[in-house]
């Protein structure tokens, strides 16, 4: 095992991949000579020179376009936004051609594709900023939606997403580059679609994905002392959900809490919440909790970000709430 950070985990996965395979390259904003924006493609230039490592302008509708069109004909491209509020710039190359070009040419074209960033808030940076897209993405028939929470699951899962033959969304979170984590010194890949119990419990199921999943960690250990013992599960993987192990752990808790950083209306939450209802309803003992962003743009103030943003403390009350425990 090796301690490494989580931008370093990014550019294993996606060094190890272009070792493996010369079809591959990443486009972007500064990956370069910057060595990427959050230094997540450092020395990558170096090892693979500038016709697989490539500097682009500030311009996400043009080279997320290129990558698409260079993925139909035979390339494995890894498109980085800076953030991915910059991939609304080029949202259409996403929507209308990487995820519909396989059905739309009778199979006749595939799109190799991922798309990589940051996803919802980094601090104070603001409404066009600060935004989480994920429940967007997985809205589209034909992309897959990947938001890993540490390391570990970020290489594996990073791993899978190039060598899967469909677009792949991959979304990051400025807070958590510098995260720390033990992983292992070879190779390994986790499967997409394949939900973590991050931590085993008898009396309430939490779901989350994504740094937010944090708070979760922190309100289970708050709320351990009290007595209850919480389930934690990282979906790592929005679409396709992993709807299973939610399932089978609501049928043994009987309570859920769902947690996410984004708002309420359309949510990861709000599908979940439809499955579990449809497929568990006579396990639940209590209403379906789930905490959101408050409804509005992303504040700059940062005394309101505190009360915009989910806290172990909003998941202590909901968990309490459907426990009947004040």
């Amino acid at each position: 095992m090796k301690t490494v950070q989580f931008r370093e985990a990014v550019c294993e996965a996606m060094s190890e991949e272009m070792r493996r395979d010369e079809s591959i390259y990443l486009i972007g904003e500064e990956v370069a000579e910057y060595n990427g924006a959050y230094k997540a493609s450092k020395g990558m230039l170096d090892e693979f020179g500038a016709k697989r490592v490539i500097d682009a302008p500030i311009a996400e509708l043009g080279f997320g376009g290129i990558a698409v069109g260079s993925a139909m004909n035979g390339n494995r491209p890894i498109v980085e936004y800076m953030t991915f509020n910059f991939s609304l710039v080029g949202i259409d190359q996403i929507i209308n051609n990487a995820a519909k070009i396989r059905q739309m040419s009778g199979g006749q074209f595939n799109c190799p594709i991922v798309f990589r960033g940051p996803t919802a808030s980094a601090g104070q940076l603001a409404a066009t900023h600060s935004q989480a897209f994920e429940s967007w993405y997985a809205n589209c028939p034909g992309l897959k939606v990947i938001v890993p929470s540490n390391p570990y699951d970020a290489k594996g899962l990073l791993k899978a997403a190039i060598r899967d033959d469909d677009p792949v969304i991959f979304m990051e979170s400025e807070q958590m580059y510098g995260d720390k984590m033990e992983i292992p010194e070879g190779e390994y890949i986790i499967p997409i679609g394949v939900a973590d119990i991050k931590r085993e419990g008898s009396d309430v199921t939490v779901v989350s994905f994504g740094k937010i999943i944090k708070e979760a960690y922190k309100a289970a250990d708050e709320l351990a002392k009290e007595g209850i013992s919480v389930e934690i599960i990282d979906l790592r993987t929005v679409r396709p959900m992993d709807h299973k192990t939610i399932l089978e752990s609501v049928k043994k808790t009987n309570r859920l809490v769902i947690l996410e950083e984004a708002w309420p209306f359309g949510s990861v939450s709000s599908e979940i919440t439809f499955r579990v209802q449809d497929e568990a309803f006579d396990y639940l003992d209590a209403p379906i909790k789930r905490i959101t962003t408050a409804d509005t743009p992303a504040p700059y103030s940062p005394v309101l970000l505190e009360e915009w943003l989910p806290n172990a403390s909003d998941v202590v009350s909901a968990v309490k709430e459907v426990m009947y425990r004040k």
